[in-house]
């Protein structure tokens, strides 16, 4: 509703009035010219008749006078039609009027009249005419005509007053209109602000009109329905809300498929889980979304029977995501039907069981190959070897061995376990690693002098101290040299450099060692991970050690980073958190 409803309202006012004006001016205008040209009619027949008294001869002598007497031009006709007298002009120029219609109507009915334009004097003339008073037959018309200038003049100076009186009629009834049209608007401009202020979302409370009309029933139907709106709103924004807490607090992602089969809503875990893989996929649908074909495979199913789907699914192709999806009907939507779907993350899931199950194989593999050495050799001796001093004594060495090597294994793997479980208990202090890592050096000097290895060290000045637990950080420093001086071969080298970076002091071990393939880089760190299984036997390993220093370094706030190519050596870099002073 606009402000032009005052405007259309005076609008119809005013056209009302000229209407009536129009209609009034039709009904007088006709009903003036009747009334005058009668009153004409009547006073000519009255001059008619009177000239009619004379005799034929004496009217003829008289005419002039008559005519100036009535305002009327006479014209004397006998039976024939014939002009035999006329008072304004010469008979001999006058056609026959027997023809006329006055003339006619006169014969017949005993007087007549004829309304005719005059061209020579332009306007109407208004003609009358009787027999003359004589026995029958009829032996001639008198004919009065006169011009209608009279009525005419009547009318203009009528028109001129009904004009003035329209006017004032007009400017009292624009006024009247005025006054009804703003009064009429008003409540309705109040509606139109009102229900516009609603419109916009702005606080309106409630409307009141101080009417007694249809415009107070409207507003206080208005101000029921802006109740009820806004009870259902609030309503429906406590669902919403509900709805939306409990979306983003999920831990699985959820999309909602609006009736197209498009995307219309995802959840932020959804968002995180697919970030690295997928752009903005609002407004797609799942095959354009996703270009899977076992989920479009699971959806169509779905489609085809309106029963929740449960499948296992793989997104991605760079870093695939294993989920387990769950498609269902969202209902209490009617005439829409939307679809939700629901992805639970289970890669991790899925990888700790290959781990679970590597893992079992691997520990039962590492436990089986000693024990099965011990069992072997002592079936041996039990057999009989006993008697032979030399082979017990090697066989019992040989037993030893394998038995060391499966404790060192029993020995990492619960150290692992512990560590997961958080029950080591590390005692942290300021420590500075280059003091932990001089004590521990002398422990492979021995080692290293046998395959004459150059151990260098860089150690910067002036560096800060760490926060570690010191028989920890001797463990893993112990195992990650270890590594270093197992795999280089004889007359490698080995830089050890110390330093700081960013917030952190970085130890850094660099060997020259056999390296290994840099797909295999990252697998470093796993339980018995092995690149060559059978010469890190040989050398004693349990391949426990680095996954010992990956979850100690995790326990101290820090990380571990390999570098490594083969035929080149490796590069383990350990970060450690300095003390905040």
């Amino acid at each position: 509703m606009k402000r032009n409803l005052f405007f259309k309202i005076l609008f119809s006012y005013l056209v009302i009035v000229c209407l009536s004006f129009f209609i009034l001016d039709l009904l007088i205008k006709d009903e003036i010219k009747k009334v005058m040209t009668d009153k004409i009619e009547a006073e000519l027949l009255s001059y008619a008749e009177l000239i009619d008294l004379s005799s034929a001869q004496k009217m003829s002598d008289q005419l002039k006078q008559i005519a100036l007497i009535s305002s009327a031009r006479v014209t004397l006709v006998d039976a024939q039609g014939r002009v035999f007298a006329d008072s304004e002009k010469d008979i001999a120029q006058l056609e026959n009027h027997f023809s006329r219609p006055e003339l006619q109507e006169a014969r017949l009915k005993g007087k007549g009249k004829s309304i005719r334009f005059s061209q020579s004097i332009g306007v109407d003339m208004l003609y009358v005419a009787i027999p003359m008073k004589s026995e029958s037959p009829i032996t001639g018309y008198i004919r009065l005509a006169r011009p209608l200038h009279d009525v005419q003049n009547v009318i203009e100076k009528i028109y001129q007053s009904i004009f003035l009186a329209m006017m004032i009629v007009a400017v009292i009834a624009l006024f009247i209109a005025l006054i009804f049209s703003y009064r009429l608007a008003a409540p309705i401009r109040a509606l139109e602000r009102f229900t516009e202020r609603l419109r916009q979302g702005h606080p309106v409370g409630a409307i009141f009109l101080e009417t007694s009309d249809e415009t107070k029933m409207l507003a206080d139907n208005i101000n029921y329905l802006v109740d009820e709106l806004q009870s259902q709103i609030r309503l429906a924004n406590e669902e919403k809300s509900k709805l939306m807490t409990a979306f983003t607090s999920m831990t699985e992602g959820v999309l909602i498929l609006n009736a197209e089969d498009k995307i219309e809503f995802v959840n932020q875990a959804l968002s995180n889980m697919l970030a690295d893989q997928y752009e903005d996929i609002n407004g797609k649908t799942l095959m354009e979304a996703f270009l899977n074909a076992d989920l479009q495979k699971s959806f169509l199913k779905f489609k085809a029977t309106h029963s929740t789907i449960l499948e296992e699914v793989t997104l991605g192709s760079v870093d695939p995501v294993i989920v387990s999806v769950s498609i269902s009907s969202v209902h209490n939507y009617p005439g829409e039907e939307k679809v939700m779907v629901v992805f639970h993350d289970v890669t991790m899931v899925k990888k700790l069981e290959k781990i679970r199950v590597d893992f079992v194989a691997n520990v039962t593999h590492e436990i089986r190959t000693p024990l099965t050495a011990i069992i072997g050799y002592l079936e041996t001796i039990n057999a009989g070897a006993i008697n032979n001093i030399d082979d017990v004594k090697r066989f019992i060495d040989i037993s030893l061995k394998q038995a060391r090597r499966l404790n060192r294994l029993v020995e990492d793997l619960l150290v692992i376990s512990k560590v997961e479980l958080g029950e080591i208990k590390l005692h942290f202090e300021a420590v500075s690693i280059r003091d932990v890592f001089l004590g521990a050096l002398p422990l492979f000097e021995a080692q290293a002098g046998l395959k004459k290895l150059n151990i260098q060290n860089n150690f910067q000045q002036n560096l800060p101290h760490i926060l570690a637990d010191r028989d920890r950080l001797t463990q893993i420093l112990v195992n990650v040299l270890d590594n270093a001086i197992k795999f280089t071969p004889e007359d490698g080298s080995i830089f050890i450099d110390v330093g700081q970076k960013d917030n952190h002091v970085v130890l850094t071990i660099t060997d020259t060692g056999i390296g290994i393939p840099k797909e295999e880089v990252q697998r470093l760190g796993e339980r018995f991970y092995r690149v060559d299984r059978s010469r890190s036997r040989d050398l004693g390993g349990t391949g426990l050690g680095l996954s010992i220093v990956k979850h100690l370094m995790i326990a101290h706030d820090g990380r571990m980073e390999i570098e490594s190519q083969l035929g080149r050596g490796t590069k383990v870099s350990l970060f450690f958190s300095m003390v905040k002073i």
